[in-house]
């Protein structure tokens, strides 16, 4: 359901307060302890003004992937604008994930907790974050398209959806990483990054031709398996 907003700067210092004080009670008492009218009193709004933004908690944490996604978008851009090299490309947007992420950290488990469930309605492979996660494959297609790499149709068909699961790997390390700044975080997408751009360039080679077309008939299997 969409939820249609005020465009004035009141409405929106509003939707802020609410969205940053539910993020601050979900890091603070967990996402199932957290009730909108404690979200609310924090926000400094009346409980029916909250609804009126954000009908309920699942709400609220759509609103969080879709806050730290722009986020990340504005952090990427000069990197697609200038970079042709799909190795760099591909480093620095999944690099980019986990640092735009990184002051969220503390409430990413609370929250993962949740939505981890495959019957949660917040679940990244469900229909209700569908919107957000078709923006996020998009925006992997960009960081092929954009760069100079060969890459075989069929496979270039794939990639983007495949590597978007490659990125909900890399966050679901991330939440669980203990290391000083998450570099442990880090160095796994430098070597996983790497690793991923040399598959490609074998991709080409006649002897891996087989083996590529069941490679990606596993991944349509698990995405239309998976993915509402």
């Amino acid at each position: 359901m969409a939820i249609v907003l005020p465009k004035t700067r009141k409405g929106e210092n509003s939707r802020a307060a609410i969205l940053n004080a539910a993020l601050d009670l979900f890091r603070e008492r967990g996402y199932e302890a957290t009730t909108m009218r404690a979200i609310a009193d924090l926000a400094g709004v009346s409980l029916g003004g909250s609804y009126h933004y954000f009908p309920s908690k699942e709400h609220l944490v759509l609103e969080f992937y879709r806050h730290t996604h722009e986020l990340h978008l504005v952090a990427i851009a000069p990197l697609l604008a200038r970079e042709k090299d799909l190795g760099s490309r591909l480093r620095g947007t999944v690099r980019a994930v986990v640092i735009t992420c990184e002051p969220f950290h503390a409430v990413a488990g609370s929250i993962f907790s949740t939505v981890a469930n495959p019957s949660s309605p917040l679940n990244p492979f469900g229909g209700a974050a569908r919107p957000l996660r078709e923006e996020v494959v998009a925006l992997y297609a960009e960081v092929v398209k954009g760069s100079d790499a060969r890459i075989p149709a069929d496979i270039a068909e794939m990639l983007p959806l495949t590597l978007w699961l490659y990125q909900m790997a890399i966050l679901y390390f991330w939440i669980f990483d203990r290391s000083p700044g998450r570099l442990r975080t880090l160095e796994v997408i430098d070597e996983t990054t790497e690793l991923i751009v040399r598959l490609l360039g074998l991709a080409n080679l006649p002897v891996l031709r087989s083996s590529r077309k069941r490679i990606l008939g596993l991944v349509r299997s698990v995405a239309g398996g998976s993915i509402a």
